[in-house]
């Protein structure tokens, strides 16, 4: 007999949801070690195509590679803000995008294109979904954390392959994500980007096409 999930733990479930917030502002408190090494448990549990599990973290603890990632975020950001129309320019400045200097724990995560598990099941006509599979990967290590009462921010202003040269890894891996890991600053239930008048959130992604 499986397990009951019931009303209790649905709604639970819901709220830890709605709180799943991308975090940008981190006290700098250490992360335990044996509490990351449980979110990576919780990793190894997430699906995969073909059971492949594609997904690489790298932990970047090095000073100097962190400057780096900051130096490339500094470069990025100031490309994206000048490609903002000239009225959102002033807007896009005021917004905190990253945790980069203060987050204490840091990952950046690849996906193994070429990987042999799995013997390519299922990604013949898709070889995309391995990269959707460390996705998933990555939302559960998210809530997970959030559990935990950890925050997680995605830094994605950033240069693929610089990343890879930056960390130091198979070039012929592909760069999915740069997260900070830490303790929140504060926490707030609604996103940053609606706090700060950036865009709120609509109904767009609830429509149900019939066909």
């Amino acid at each position: 007999m499986g397990p009951v999930f019931d009303t209790v733990f649905n709604e639970r479930l819901a709220e830890l949801l709605a709180w799943r917030r991308d975090v940008r502002r981190f006290r700098t408190d250490p992360v335990p070690p044996g509490l990351l090494d449980r979110l990576f448990d919780v990793v190894q549990l997430s699906p995969s195509v073909g059971n492949s599990q594609p997904w690489r973290w790298a932990a970047v603890d090095d000073p100097a590679r962190r400057q780096a990632v900051c130096a490339n975020f500094q470069r990025c950001n100031d490309v994206a803000l000048h490609e903002q129309a000239d009225e959102r320019q002033a807007a896009y400045a005021a917004l905190k995008l990253e945790g980069l200097r203060t987050a204490p724990a840091q990952f950046a995560i690849f996906c193994d294109v070429e990987t042999e598990q799995g013997h390519g099941l299922g990604r013949a006509t898709m070889p995309e979904t391995l990269a959707y599979s460390t996705v998933l990967a990555i939302a559960a290590f998210w809530l997970a954390a959030r559990a935990r009462g950890l925050g997680v921010g995605w830094v994605s202003i950033l240069d693929p392959a610089a990343i890879n040269a930056i960390v130091d890894v198979d070039p012929a891996w592909r760069f999915i994500a740069y997260l900070c890991v830490g303790w929140p600053e504060e926490e707030h239930i609604d996103p940053e980007l609606a706090r700060h008048g950036w865009q709120r959130r609509t109904d767009a992604g609830r429509t149900i096409l019939q066909r």
